[in-house]
């Protein structure tokens, strides 16, 4: 369970997902989105790349409107065939990416950035996934399309916790599916707490 930080944290994302990770893990937040918007093509080719650059850009954006606190941002999207799996934007762009994933095992990046203010100081990591969807018949497309999930979610889903019938995450965190890897995040928050809090070098920072 997560203690009580030495400054304001601020989400800089409108997830639902991420929301509900970090109010599991203890945390207490603001919530400003970014509202960033992303491109559908990973400029450099790599979608290492693509999500640290989003994370990043999303960070930033919050931090030209924030004087004191340290921004949380994080994009997270498939990767598949060398070509990122993004939102849809309709039910049919939906079908689409669930068929192009089904029977399929995908990566899963999440890009994330802690940017503290003032000082803009940053700190910057990515984590990878696999996750494998199942086969899928039209009639489970239809069905599971019904259910509404899929929007706002990169991949077209949302993986369900404890067990999904249709996921199953072969390596790396599943947290870091649903948005935020956890894990690295609570080494990252207590490594800022004993540099910049609490009596730290975040007094001298100006």
């Amino acid at each position: 369970m997560a203690t009580n930080l030495p400054f304001r944290l601020i989400l800089a994302s409108g997830s639902h997902g991420r929301r509900w990770l970090m109010e599991q893990a203890g945390y207490t937040f603001d919530v400003q989105p970014s509202n960033v918007p992303e491109p559908t093509e990973a400029r450099l080719g790599d979608c290492r790349h693509y999500v640290a650059e989003l994370a990043w850009l999303k960070a930033e954006a919050v931090a030209t409107q924030t004087e004191d606190g340290l921004i949380l941002a994080a994009d997270t999207v498939g990767w598949l065939h060398g070509k990122v799996v993004g939102k849809p934007v309709d039910e049919a762009d939906a079908r689409r990416i669930i068929r192009s994933l089904s029977g399929t095992v995908h990566e899963l990046w999440t890009g994330v950035c802690l940017w503290l203010r003032p000082g803009d100081w940053q700190f910057t990591w990515q984590e990878r996934s696999l996750v494998r969807m199942k086969a899928l018949s039209e009639a489970e497309i239809d069905s599971y399309l019904k259910t509404r999930k899929w929007e706002g979610c990169s991949g077209a889903y949302a993986i369900e916790l404890p067990m999904d019938p249709y996921l199953t995450v072969e390596e790396g965190s599943v947290s870091n599916v649903i948005g935020l890897p956890m894990e690295s995040l609570e080494k990252a928050l207590k490594w800022m707490e004993s540099i910049f809090g609490r009596g730290g070098l975040g007094s001298c920072i100006s």
